[in-house]
This record gives structure tokens, sequence and C-alpha cells, in this order.
């Protein structure tokens, strides 16, 4: 069974899309270590309600923060300081979708951030965006991970962008799952589609 941790090149890429798209085609289990705002409608919910397999469990966020902000900044409000030591992956047999916060260099705490929750034997999918600086981000969180000798591949989210799609995956020659493409709507079929498509992608 492996671990996909599935990070971005910043917020509201389509990482949570992702990870539906993700946990139904390998009916993973699905865990989110560090939630900021949105208790109510939490990531781990947005997923469970996308996710049509019944294999799938989601597991309890290490932190659940009150405020959309940084999870630091987050935890400083919540008047709590995160510790690495008290963010432990769930113990399953199955394959595990881990789905980050913002991009890799997100802040924790005063001295760790989000790559520091990403093991070494995990596989890493980052999903880019395009938007202007787009390309910049994307090569900047690849290489990093590159440089740290982890297993990554690359998934597209929105409307395509041909030059910025291209010069990315030329300049770092990761593996792209596919794209996500600027639906109308996303509920458990769309998601199911996805899944089905980009499956073999992910073994």
């Amino acid at each position: 069974m492996n671990t996909y941790f599935i990070t971005g090149i910043g917020t509201d890429v389509g990482k949570t899309i992702a990870s539906a798209i993700i946990t139904e085609a390998l009916e993973a289990d699905y865990w989110k270590p560090i939630q900021a705002g949105e208790l109510n409608n939490c990531d781990t919910k947005k997923v469970e309600s996308l996710v049509s397999n019944t294999n799938s469990k989601f597991h309890e966020n290490s932190y659940a923060l009150q405020t959309p902000m940084s999870p630091h900044a987050a935890a400083d409000i919540d008047n709590i300081t995160i510790e690495l030591k008290n963010i432990t992956p769930p113990k399953t047999k199955n394959n595990l979708v881990i789905e980050g916060a913002g991009g890799l260099l997100v802040p924790i705490n005063t001295k760790n951030t989000i790559l520091d929750l990403i093991k070494p034997n995990y596989k890493v999918i980052v999903v880019s965006r395009h938007y202007l600086g787009s390309i910049n981000h994307t090569l900047l969180t690849l290489n990093l991970l590159k440089e740290k000798g982890f297993d990554v591949a690359l998934m597209f989210s929105g409307n395509e962008h041909k030059t910025t799609e291209d010069i990315i995956t030329k300049m770092t020659n990761v593996n792209v799952i596919g794209r996500i493409d600027e639906e109308p709507y996303f509920d458990k079929n769309v998601i199911l589609e996805y899944a089905e498509k980009f499956r073999n992608n992910l073994k």
C-alpha cells in the first residue's frame, strides 16, 4: 500500500478535488492533518461527499483550527501550538491520501512547514493551476521536492494553458497524471469519471 501526499503550488489551486479523485481512483483512505477554518464544511467532509466507493475511510484531523489562515496563525488565534509529534498518520492497511494545507512552505509553527509532514516514502502529487506567476511557483515546488529526493508527479487543474504546461513539463520532466478541467460542477459522477481516467497513471 502507498501513501500519496497532495500538495499545491499555493492555495485554491484544486487540491481537495484532486484528493477526492485520487481517493476514489484508489479506493484509498483520506486524511487532512491540519484543517484551518470552514470546520462545518471542512475538506474531509467535502471529499467524503464526493467519493462513491465504500472502502475509503475518512480520518480525523490532528488539528482543526477555527480561522481560515496559515496554520501557524490560525493556531495562534486558538491559543495553541501545532507540534509535529502530535501529527501521526492514521494506521490503515489501505492506500492513504493525505491532503496538505496551502503550499509546501506554509508554516505550521515557528520551525516547521507543511514540507515537514511529508515522509521519505510518500508519493507526492503537486497540483498546479495556471495564473500569472504559476510557472515560477510550480517550478519552485517541483524542484524543491526533487532535491529532497521525493517521488513526484504533477496534476494540472483548470482550463488548459498549453505554453505554461509545456514549459513546466519540459523543464521538470515529471510524470503528469492529467488535468482536471474547469467543470461547471463537481459531484460523485464527475469525480468517478476522472478517477477512472487517471487510475492507471497513479500506479
